[in-house]
């Protein structure tokens, strides 16, 4: 089977916005995503177990395992502030005009 690539007309590297999300939706999906890796590196750098992370955050181990799996869709924005925050991570907002 051969893989057929079609381009897109977005000018960006916003995933999101390429796989056809609406642009609001596609930024909320964006910063959960980069708040989502910054918590599952620091859960590796820091070499604890899903266990650990989990009594660590105050959370279920599944839900850490949600987290390392990338379920974007069982995070909300207001969550992964909490759970960075207490993580020990500084959460910081930049706000521009968009291009």
């Amino acid at each position: 089977m051969k893989t057929q690539i079609t381009p897109t007309s977005v000018r960006t590297t916003d995933v999101f916005g390429a796989l056809g999300f609406p642009p609001q939706e596609a930024a909320n999906l964006r910063i959960r995503s980069t708040m989502m890796t910054a918590l599952t590196k620091h859960i590796k750098a820091s070499h604890l177990t899903q266990a650990q992370a989990a009594k660590l955050l105050g959370v279920t181990q599944p839900r850490i395992s949600a987290l390392m799996q990338g379920k974007i869709y069982l995070f909300s924005i207001d969550n992964l502030v909490s759970l960075l925050s207490t993580a020990g991570l500084d959460v910081k907002v930049r706000i521009k005009t968009a291009a």
